[in-house]
């Protein structure tokens, strides 16, 4: 991870900030998946994850349905793994 000079999400551009609430709203994201909910450019989308990296904030992972793709998700400040979404429907 690089230093970010105690940079928090709250420093970062309003692109990075909406790119987070994606990935907070809607779970575990592709680029492209995060690109259609947030309907920024991909260019955008790059450099906001990029920033969010940065600051320790998304984790990046192996989309195993596409491995030529890479999956988005927020990491938790608790214990520092990447948060997981459960999708299990309650009765």
């Amino acid at each position: 991870m690089a230093e970010t000079d105690g940079e928090t999400i709250a420093d970062l551009p309003p692109s990075a900030k909406l790119v987070y609430k994606v990935l907070e709203y809607n779970g575990p994201l592709t680029q492209k998946g995060i690109v259609e909910e947030s309907m920024l450019s991909a260019r955008t989308v790059r450099y906001a994850l990029e920033r969010l990296e940065e600051v320790g904030a998304v984790d990046e992972d192996v989309y195993f349905a596409d491995a030529r793709q890479n999956l988005y998700e927020i990491v938790t400040e608790d214990d520092g793994t990447a948060e997981q979404t459960d999708t299990a429907v309650s009765d």
